[in-house]
């Protein structure tokens, strides 16, 4: 095998666990946003918390990897080209909207990503697999961040007629210890989804190198993207935790347990059906429900909106970035 495809498979390795990184980075407000802000954990713990459940989430199966890697696009209809251009529009993407403390969505940065460099690497939209796109990415895209807020605001409306008649004290001493168990469920299933999304693109790499005959991912991919995702998670992301679990809505420990528990149980549900959703809009809306359970009014509508732009318009404007450094690589 030349050294050339050596190398280039080599370097794809290497950004697609500095995506991971920045991915944990990035999302690490996801599992603990809620925690942080209850007081439940401190920011230290909470990160430290976070890293090893995403580290053992990473674990959980392939599903979502095969969708990323071998569902949308071909792996032997691009060149290793593709996959480089994709995640480097994908990492720029996560750090702009990192520094402006916006939960945007690292999976659909980089799907958007890998869609737009196929299309100008093959000057074709066939190269897209637009059932699978739809049915995959872009209905849970619409679905889910719906689903959270419904699952946190009737999980919240429930423990409220549950908990009629207990003391605020009461309460409050239960769910802090509570929240912190809801706090690793929903990182576990952050790293079942998101850690999924850098081994498939590792393991396409693969493919289209000829390294591997099929899709089927390696252990060492596994491992090296849980590692990766971790380390992130281990530096995370203040800008962010403030947005989510401070400046959104008002939270106290029981409803940081509802919108928790919420929010992993549809990114639970989705992992099973091999959809790699944004674990950061679910939470985010698991948030609002849970906020406007108690009144409309809680929740921060204005910062909610910003936010929810940021989601529509991650995909398109990724595979515009991408179909210009894929443009500008095809001059080089």
């Amino acid at each position: 095998m030349p050294s050339s495809i050596i190398c280039i498979t080599a370097i794809i390795v290497v950004l697609a666990l500095i995506f991971d990184f920045i991915n944990g980075f990035h999302d690490s407000a996801n599992a603990i946003a809620t925690s942080v802000s209850t007081r439940v954990l401190s920011m230290r713990s909470a990160v430290l918390m976070s890293a090893a459940m995403n580290l053992l989430g990473a674990f959980m199966n392939e599903k979502v990897a095969k969708t990323i890697g071998d569902g949308i696009i071909n792996p032997s209809l691009i060149s290793p080209s593709v996959i480089i251009v994709a995640i480097v529009s994908a990492i720029i993407w996560d750090i702009l909207t990192w520094y402006f403390g916006i939960p945007s969505s690292s999976s659909h940065a980089l799907i958007g990503s890998l869609i737009g460099a196929a299309i100008v690497y093959q000057s074709s939209v066939t190269v897209v697999d637009w059932t699978i796109f739809f049915k995959k990415i872009i209905i849970p895209l619409f679905l889910s961040p719906i689903l959270g807020f419904i699952f946190g605001y009737m999980f919240m409306i429930a423990l409220q007629w549950i908990l009629r008649k207990s003391r605020p004290t009461t309460v409050s001493k239960f769910f802090s210890k509570a929240q912190i168990l809801s706090a690793m469920f929903m990182a576990l299933n952050h790293g079942g989804n998101d850690a999924q999304k850098s081994m498939g693109v590792i393991t396409m790499s693969l493919v289209s190198a000829g390294f591997l005959t099929k899709f089927s991912v390696p252990v060492w991919v596994t491992l090296s993207c849980a590692l990766a995702m971790a380390l992130g998670t281990s530096f995370g992301g203040y800008k962010i935790i403030k947005t989510m679990g401070m400046n959104m809505a008002r939270l106290a420990p029981v409803n940081g347990f509802a919108a928790e528990t919420g929010a992993a149980a549809v990114i639970f549900s989705a992992t099973m059906m091999n959809a790699p959703v944004s674990t950061t809009q679910i939470i985010s809306t698991s948030i609002m429900g849970v906020a406007a359970s108690q009144r409309l009014s809680s929740v921060r509508w204005i910062l909610a909106k910003n936010i929810v732009w940021a989601w529509v318009i991650t995909i398109p404007i990724c595979a515009l970035m991408a179909s210009v450094l894929s443009l500008l690589l095809k001059l080089i």
